[in-house]
């Protein structure tokens, strides 16, 4: 069996990898084929954040830091891939590097590379102005030091643009794409023209975005992929699109860009996105993939399903492309089962734009405040007028075999005046709505007893009360 070829760009060159498997990880390309040894693997999870690297077009354009350890190779064909070593030039280390050295930043070295990709990404962003505290800790949320070294690499972070910017490098070298972009092992198309029919034909082959839960079935399962289809190229499912009445997010727009997009009309979700995971994950894992991905502890489909949001499903049928909308409450049928049929493929998540007076606590439990899997997940949207629930939806994570709204607790707030007899009564209810289960992460009585404390606090913080988040208290 011959795969297909991979072009990537790395350290002025360009290299054509021949034969390279759907499967092959971005780490294990770089580190056993192009021997850039700086890109370490911590925990193959997407956890650590030591593989964290820049892809970027040949024109720098479009750079995002990303986990290469979770990253199949084939998705950054054509792509410029910069690591740690890439930075120094002429002899001297670039300013990221540079304050990373003057402010004692590196202990054991481990996490290091990894840490100066986070950083690189940000000064790049920052084009030459000083960061946040708040910033600097945003960048680096994918990423752990075991020797509790945070407080240099943030002062490193804080004082990087203190130093003289580097020059421009040399031009990197022209590609010319010679690669078939429809082939079945593994496909890049650029269109709905092509994915639609390339699926309806190969209805079997794994779909793939940034693979940052499907490539841990590659490292943490071992399972091979015979086909391939990926959809970080077609140009429709990368497009944000408003229209008068709703947002439409292309299923292959990044975390990152569509929770942005999201917190412009809600600022409440800005806090909850930044929880979501690291910015590495955000900027390579697809608002579409979490969907269908469909995991019970996803925590974009709580907060969508309050907000209302439904997905276009779009398959190629009898010559032609056709479509339909599905409620995303009604998107889950079981553990792991969704209403997407084989030929089809999630395309787009249509979201509502708030009505006035529109009020929406969305909370995320988890053991650890960033980059950590959520025990419970919770979004309520109300409509209130005149202390009367006008309109109430209630969607939750982590406490069933899927992602599920809260219909009865719903029904129960819904024409009721808002006040804590109505939440308590509320709370007795989605008591009795669900009956998760205790595993690693949190037992079934620690989730049930959230549950009704979310609830709660979304009635405190709704009544203007203070010291309700930890973060009151600083």
């Amino acid at each position: 069996m011959t795969f297909p070829k991979l072009d990537l760009i790395h350290r002025h060159r360009l290299y054509s990898l021949t034969n390279v498997p759907p499967a092959r990880t971005l780490l294990d390309v770089l580190r056993e084929e192009l021997r850039a040894t700086d890109t370490k693997e911590g925990c193959a999870s997407g956890d650590c954040g030591a593989c964290t690297v820049v892809l970027s077009k040949a024109d720098n354009s479009h750079a995002h830091s990303v986990n290469s350890c979770i990253r199949m190779a084939h998705s950054a064909h054509g792509l410029k891939v910069t690591t740690a070593a890439d930075l120094s030039a002429h002899g001297k280390l670039h300013p990221v590097q540079q304050a990373m050295v003057d402010h004692h930043a590196s202990q054991c070295g481990f996490c290091t590379p990894g840490f100066v990709m986070s950083l690189y990404d940000l000064y790049q962003r920052a084009d030459g102005r000083a960061v946040t505290r708040e910033e600097a800790m945003e960048a680096i949320s994918g990423n752990l030091c075991r020797c509790t070294g945070y407080r240099p690499i943030i002062d490193a972070a804080l004082a990087m643009h203190t130093y003289p910017r580097p020059s421009a490098t040399a031009a990197l070298p022209r590609h010319t794409d010679t690669r078939d972009p429809l082939d079945p092992h593994y496909a890049l198309p650029d269109s709905l023209a092509q994915l639609l029919p390339l699926r309806a034909r190969f209805p079997k082959a794994q779909l793939m975005a940034g693979g940052t839960d499907a490539g841990l079935w590659v490292t943490q399962q071992h399972r091979r992929f015979e086909q391939v289809i990926d959809l970080t190229r077609v140009s429709e499912l990368l497009r944000i699109e408003h229209y008068p009445h709703h947002l439409a997010v292309g299923a292959a727009v990044s975390l990152h860009d569509a929770f942005t997009a999201l917190a412009k009309q809600r600022p409440t979700i800005q806090h909850f996105a930044e929880r979501f995971a690291g910015r590495p994950v955000r900027q390579s894992g697809t608002l579409g993939g979490n969907i269908a991905n469909g995991s019970p502890i996803g925590d974009s489909m709580p907060l969508l399903m309050a907000l209302g949001a439904q997905v276009v499903l779009m398959a190629w049928r009898k010559g032609r492309m056709v479509s339909r909308h599905i409620p995303l409450e009604n998107f889950y049928l079981g553990y792991k089962l969704t209403a997407l049929a084989a030929d089809e493929v999630l395309c787009w998540i249509v979201v509502p734009h708030p009505l006035p007076g529109e009020w929406l606590g969305v909370y995320k439990v988890s053991k650890r405040v960033e980059d950590d899997i959520s025990a419970v997940c919770l979004a309520l949207q109300l409509h209130i007028e005149q202390g009367v629930v006008q309109t109430v939806r209630i969607g939750a994570g982590g406490v069933a075999a899927t992602p599920a709204r809260a219909v009865k607790t719903e029904a129960v707030l819904h024409g009721r005046v808002w006040n804590e007899a109505s939440i308590q009564q509320a709370q007795a209810e989605i008591d009795k709505e669900f009956s998760p289960i205790s595993d690693m992460r949190a037992s079934a009585a620690y989730r049930q007893l959230v549950l009704r404390q979310l609830l709660q606090r979304a009635w405190l913080e709704q009544q203007g009360h203070g010291m309700v988040q930890l973060e009151d208290a600083s």
